[in-house]
């Protein structure tokens, strides 16, 4: 049976810390706009943070649908499957919150994590999570599937592009391409000057 808890216990927080990925749900305000839902993952990129408390480091990506939702409402809700081991799903509702790079607080921040040289050269900003609903359900139908390992394209990715283009390549990239939503909702402020060709998504795919 579901229940709900009044906070991440030790039990939950080792569950949380032992999954390999997440989801992440966020919606505009009003009655329009695109819903968004987002895979997470990255050992070492994701952490409670305390009873009622959840953080991620984002990385760099060709959308910018959940902070800029997260900067419009803060409404966010983030779901953990059990691909292994016993079936569970954990949900946390809470109000969710995006720290930029130029934010005070945000490399004390991110030093709480354990990111490596690697990751660190596509990391885009931190989101906390005031967590304000703990609950869990069976996950009865969720399938069993065997974590393989970690992907490293992205990090490919970002290091040909400093290869290529200098230190502030991936900063343009970020600049260029998550400065708004679908719906024109505003994304991350710009980390470098670029030229204003680029807008969230617009023609450049990971």
């Amino acid at each position: 049976m579901a229940k709900v808890f009044e906070q991440i216990d030790e039990s939950l927080r080792t569950f949380i810390e032992s999954q390999p990925m997440f989801f992440v749900a966020t919606a505009p305000s009003g009655d329009g706009g695109h819903v968004n839902l987002s895979p997470k993952g990255g050992r070492g990129l994701f952490r409670v943070t305390g009873p009622l408390g959840f953080a991620y480091v984002d990385l760099m990506g060709s959308g910018i649908e959940t902070i800029a939702h997260l900067r419009e409402n803060g409404r966010i809700v983030v779901m953990f499957c059990a691909f292994e081991g016993a079936p569970k799903i954990l949900r946390l509702h809470g109000v969710g919150r995006p720290v930029q790079q130029s934010d005070d607080g945000f490399e004390e921040l991110l030093g709480t994590f354990d990111v490596s040289d690697e990751q660190l050269r596509a990391v885009r900003s931190v989101i906390t999570v005031d967590v304000r609903r703990v609950s869990d359900s069976c996950g009865f139908v969720v399938p069993r599937m065997d974590y393989a390992g970690e992907r490293d394209q992205l990090y490919r990715f970002a290091d040909n592009r400093i290869r290529k283009l200098g230190e502030e390549a991936v900063k343009a990239y970020v600049s260029e391409n998550n400065a708004e939503s679908l719906d024109g909702l505003v994304g991350l402020d710009p980390l470098v000057e670029t030229n204003g060709a680029g807008r969230s998504g617009a023609g450049r795919k990971l």
